[in-house]
């Protein structure tokens, strides 16, 4: 008997061998992960590292050994750090040392002057002389301390280039040198107000008479 034509739209029959295909399945979504519980904070803030020790050791040597026999107690420390050879004398002793480094032990250029500030100590500044010596290629520092307001002679009697360098000590620090042949700023305006390296001197601050009489404006920032 012929087969009967099936009529149109008719659902197609399974495939042969067994049930008919159940649609695609979407894979299932992982469970979210627990949440990592954070560590508990600490009651009380670990206090601050105090501030790290300059370790010296004796500083020795023909240089040392010819300052003492010159100076003997006016000169109260000989020592090195990080292979950087220093001296502390007293301030009224400093010129004639220095005189001393640069006509006996070769000591004829002076590279810099500068001064650190600490508020709170009684001798306020130390006025650090750094020098170098062409012949021995060596370098050393000449430091002393001194309360503010005092005035140490200029070393301009000995090294020409103190002129600007004690000029910049006093335009940023505040620092006058009894005896410089002219001792005014070298980088601020004359008029200025302050000193700008000492630390109670805001990093932000500045001079604002001066900046809006020069330059029309209310802050220079």
């Amino acid at each position: 008997m012929a087969d009967e034509q099936k009529p149109e739209g008719s659902p197609a029959p399974p495939p042969s061998g067994g049930e008919a295909a159940s649609p695609t399945e979407k894979p299932a979504t992982p469970a979210p992960k627990p949440a990592v519980p954070k560590p508990a904070a600490a009651a009380h803030a670990a206090p601050p590292k105090p501030p790290a020790v300059m370790v010296t050791t004796p500083w020795e040597s023909d240089i040392t050994e010819l300052l003492k026999e010159h100076f003997g107690g006016d000169i109260t420390e000989f020592s090195t750090y990080l292979g950087q050879s220093f001296l502390v004398a007293k301030p009224d002793a400093v010129i004639a040392i220095l005189d001393t480094l640069k006509l006996e032990l070769d000591f004829d250029y002076l590279v810099d002057v500068t001064a650190v500030d600490y508020p709170k100590r009684a001798d306020r500044f130390d006025l650090v002389y750094i020098l170098y010596s062409f012949a021995r290629n060596e370098r050393i520092r000449v430091k002393t301390m001194i309360p503010d307001g005092y005035t140490p002679a200029t070393a301009v009697t000995v090294h020409l280039t103190a002129n600007w360098l004690e000029r910049e000590v006093f335009d940023m620090f505040g620092i006058q040198f009894a005896g410089h042949p002219d001792m005014r700023r070298i980088l601020l305006p004359e008029e200025w107000q302050g000193y700008p390296l000492r630390k109670d001197y805001g990093i932000l601050q500045q001079d604002d008479g001066w900046v809006r009489e020069n330059l029309g404006i209310e802050s220079g920032q």
